[in-house]
């Protein structure tokens, strides 16, 4: 059973990114159902990859990484490559997710043109009450698109930016490298990300 590594420190992290090209650090609550579940089904998937650097670091114990990376909440699996923090997924999924997210990384590093295409930026600003933001996420999920989901509720200098740069305050709104989506508009969002409907 693949474990995962414990880091005590922020310091120690800073030590492992420059060590391995891809790093993931799981941000989690020992104890709590979610982080729990999370911890579980992201060993079960790093079963299926051979070589993969693989932290874990509990905030009850671990208070010095969180507030650097911007986590209010756990559990969070944070993916860093070359040292810079490139995406968080956020609670507990399912091992077929997390699979798809070690898979997807070491597929990357393949050498045809299909593998070449860099992973665009994408950014979820959402609510927890929003069912249709729980919808665009399922969707960007079911087609391994990997984003930052920005919780608007909590992280007011996010909402005002997306009003800023919209125009609107309602959600979901998606930030693919730049450009803002209002709603869920399926057919935008398989444009800019290439999704073939």
């Amino acid at each position: 059973m693949k474990t995962l590594k414990a880091i005590r420190s922020l310091s120690e992290l800073e030590t492992q990114l420059k060590a391995s090209e891809t790093v993931y650090l799981l941000l989690y609550k020992k104890g709590t159902e979610a982080s729990d579940c999370a911890y579980t089904n992201i060993r079960n998937a790093a079963e299926k990859v051979s070589a993969i650097t693989l932290l874990c670091a509990d905030v009850s114990d671990v208070r010095d990484i969180h507030p650097q990376y911007g986590i209010e909440s756990v559990p969070n699996l944070l993916i860093f490559e070359n040292g810079d923090l490139k995406n968080i997924v956020k609670g507990c999924n399912e091992n077929a997710h997390y699979s798809n997210i070690f898979e997807h990384v070491n597929i990357s590093k393949g050498t045809s043109e299909e593998n070449k295409k860099p992973q665009k930026r994408v950014t979820v600003y959402s609510t927890p009450s929003c069912s249709w933001c729980a919808t665009l996420k399922n969707y960007l999920k079911e087609h391994n698109i990997f984003f930052r989901d920005v919780d608007v509720s909590r992280d007011m200098k996010a909402a005002e930016d997306i009003v800023k740069r919209s125009g609107q305050r309602g959600v979901p709104q998606t930030d693919i490298n730049g450009q803002m989506i209002v709603g869920f508009d399926k057919a935008r969002i398989n444009q800019l990300l290439e999704i073939k409907a």
